[in-house]
């Protein structure tokens, strides 16, 4: 009976955690690593075709996303999620296996023209994606499963998205029996549609998140309606847009929730009429999702609308952007308006399009409603930024960015300290997972301090014999390692800089021709240097 730490271990994404017991090996989420340099995670240490279970705490991308890939690798068991989460992924996993094969093919059609870069095979494909799709086992809220022999799961909405879930798992062997609780995400109080955290009061060893583990969101509770009306108002009268890059699943159905209050209170006085385009058909189908949805993850205002008959993420001058066209015509409309795109990081996706025609206009605002990793493009903007290159051209950052403090799917210090508050028990043994690399080691820190805990961050690799709670191999801080995506931006910059090489060799061998030529040259030189330095 072993649990074995694989991802997210001291960075925030690519959460994955392996349980062998009772002769079955189950992973809890089998996440996509998103963000710049991240530490090198362990391999499975079983084949994919041995995995017998997967049991998936929600349905973001950095919890699911590698889940198309365990499937072409052989995979075949059952993947236990919420229904809502059933959902959520088949729309999520089918995008991103889209976004893995149009990246491919763009990576190729650009290495037709080298030699030196070899072909590029996305990390999984459509067909991937369906068939991890058709092993999702839906679930209820607060049901105890028998999965098999020795293993028993109950899924506890903790708040964090639509179906996100705290996974409370049962394990029995020979005459041991053991309880562990994974947090999955924590959800944060404050947020509207979806209702707060279940407390969970009983395990004997808790893995728990550690996104926020060292802050809080803000001390003074933050009203988003009036905070997002002042900022609308202050934009529209200078001509501006205001552009949301938000996910496309949860925050972007939480902005459409606030937009209806503001309309239906009339806040935006001088233009009641404005409009607001979601641009991404992820968003569109997920929202479809949020409404069958409702019953079970609503918390009681938004029930209460729906019980009213008021659809609670719709309402006059919401407009959906599906195909190419339609986005593009976007930003021919010289209106003030509301635009949400996704990515919420500005990593990919049409929010970048959008940021290439507003980034540069100072009556513009750009509002930031999530978290923005590190090495993202969001967090460079949120840090300062002055220019930024999208497209291949550099963008003057001349719009305002604005953030709404606290505004965020994941609870802060106080509120997972809250959510661990929840054990009538202390456990034997807390781990400190989800979070940025000394992040983990703080929230441990103060889970030791404020509650008297045994917790510690363990690094990837790290193993764990749940029976006697003894860390039986502690691994060590892993290497960094670059993204696909950075080592393909380092690759482009190393044939600029040696062309820039090549380009000095050939201006000394020249360095005797005509005084015509090279004033020619020069200024041949000189313009394609100003083309690419505005």
């Amino acid at each position: 009976m072993k649990l074995e730490f694989i991802g997210a271990a001291h960075e925030v994404t690519g959460s994955c955690h392996y349980i062998n017991a009772n002769g079955k090996n189950i992973l809890v989420d089998y996440g996509m690593e998103q963000g710049k340099n991240l530490f090198e995670n362990e391999e499975l240490p079983v084949e994919a075709s041995a995995i017998d279970y997967v049991f998936l705490t929600h349905a973001h991308i950095d919890h699911s996303g590698l889940l198309p890939l365990l499937y072409q690798k052989g995979f075949t068991g059952q993947i236990y999620a919420t229904e809502a989460t059933c959902g959520l992924c088949s729309i999520m996993l089918r995008d991103s296996a889209h976004i893995q094969m149009f990246e491919a093919e763009w990576r190729n059609r650009k290495a037709k023209r080298s030699t030196d870069l070899d072909k590029y095979v996305p990390l999984y494909n459509m067909e991937d994606a369906m068939g991890a799709i058709r092993l999702l086992t839906p679930v209820r809220y607060n049901e105890k499963i028998d999965v098999c022999d020795g293993i028993s799961i109950r899924f506890t909405d903790v708040g964090h998205l639509l179906g996100s879930s705290a996974i409370e798992v049962w394990l029995t062997e020979g005459s041991i029996s053991k309880k562990i609780v994974f947090s999955g995400d924590v959800g944060n109080k404050n947020q509207p549609l979806l209702k707060k955290p279940t407390a969970i009061s009983e395990a004997d060893y808790v893995l728990v998140e550690s996104t926020y583990g060292d802050r809080l969101h803000s001390a003074v509770t933050v009203d988003y309606v009036q905070e997002l009306s002042k900022t609308l108002n202050e934009t529209f009268m200078r001509g501006g847009n205001v552009v949301i890059p938000s996910f496309a699943v949860g925050r972007t159905q939480e902005m459409l929730y606030f937009m209806r209050q503001i309309k239906e209170e009339g806040l935006v006085k001088d233009f009641p009429d404005f409009q607001v385009y979601v641009d991404s058909p992820l968003a569109v189908d997920a929202t479809s999702v949020f409404q069958k949805n409702s019953e079970q993850c609503f918390d009681e205002d938004a029930l209460a609308l729906v019980k009213k008959g008021v659809n609670p993420i719709t309402f006059p001058g919401l407009n959906l952007a599906i195909t190419v066209e339609e986005s593009k015509q976007i930003n021919e409309d010289e209106e003030p308006k509301v635009i949400i795109s996704a990515s919420g990081m500005c990593e990919a996706g049409r929010i970048r399009h959008h940021l290439k025609h507003n980034l540069w206009r100072p009556e513009s605002t750009i509002l930031f409603v999530g978290y923005q990793a590190v090495g993202t493009l969001g967090r460079a903007l949120m840090e300062g930024a002055t220019s930024v290159k999208l497209f291949g051209e550099q963008i003057e950052v001349r719009a305002e960015i604005r953030g709404l403090v606290g505004m965020s799917g994941h609870a802060d210090m106080a509120g997972l300290l809250e959510w661990m508050r929840g054990f009538s028990t202390k456990p034997e043994r807390v781990f400190v997972v989800h979070g940025e690399d000394t992040v983990t080691d703080k929230f441990a820190a103060t889970l030791k301090e404020e509650l008297g805990l045994e917790a510690y961050a363990p690094y990837s690799g790290t193993v764990v014999d749940l029976a006697t709670g003894q860390v039986v191999h502690e691994a060590e801080p892993r290497r960094i390692v670059e993204t696909a995506k950075a080592r393909v931006v380092s690759s482009i910059f190393d044939r600029l800089m040696a062309a820039g090489q090549r380009l000095i060799a050939v201006i000394r061998k020249n360095e005797h021709s005509s005084n015509k030529d090279i004033a020619k040259f020069a200024d041949q030189i000189n313009s394609l240097a100003d083309k690419w330095d505005r």
